[in-house]
């Protein structure tokens, strides 16, 4: 099965009522971008992470409003402001880092919600049928080339007929396997290979 492969860059999921204090009463968040996945975009709206040794100026903020403010980041940008974040699946933040966002107009801490986000595929129904996966199923993917061939384990399926079929990884993973930051789709395909 051919999958595209999409860069998942640091951004910030906001709550309603954080996105007002960061921004002002009543702000709304404008589309810059359609994503991949339906109603998902990245927003024109940019805020700055702050952790303990520094921060990450300009980290976009993708809507639509969340229940909870969740702030997803590659390890090495993790590292570099100081924050111990986990790996993650999107939404599984208890107990997971804090740090502060700033907007133009206030400041937010957290004080969980930072993480790395577990890479992942998100898939039909029926997309996953004819894979012969399921939601929650772990497998491993096999992409790249030319000198850089890559397995990533540990990438978990999930699915829901809200999703288009496309696979997330982070900068930090996109790098290893040759293609740079690239915030566009990266590879033609992968293999899904040893469901666990």
């Amino acid at each position: 099965m051919n999958i595209l492969v999409e860069t998942s860059a640091r951004h910030v999921h906001v709550t309603e009522a954080d996105l007002e204090t960061l921004f002002g009463k009543g702000y709304q968040l404008t589309v810059k971008k359609e994503l991949s996945q339906p109603g998902q975009y990245a927003s024109n709206e940019r805020v700055t992470v702050v952790g303990p040794k520094k921060e990450l100026a300009n980290v976009s903020i993708l809507g639509p409003c969340r229940s909870a403010t969740q702030v997803e980041l590659s390890m090495t940008d993790a590292r570099s402001i100081g924050i111990v974040a986990p790996v993650r699946e999107s939404g599984d933040v208890a107990g997971s880092a804090g740090c502060k966002l700033v907007g133009p107009a206030g400041e937010v801490e957290i004080g969980e919600g930072v993480i790395i986000a577990k890479r992942h595929i998100h898939m039909t129904p029926a997309d996953a049928a004819a894979a012969g996966v399921a939601d929650k199923d772990i497998v491993k993917v096999v992409t790249g080339g030319n000198g850089r061939k890559l397995v990533f384990d540990d990438v978990v399926i999930r699915v829901s007929e809200k999703f288009a079929t496309a696979m997330h990884i982070d900068t930090d993973e996109s790098n290893a396997a040759g293609r740079g930051f690239c915030r566009v789709p990266l590879f033609s395909c992968i293999r899904l290979e040893n469901i666990v």
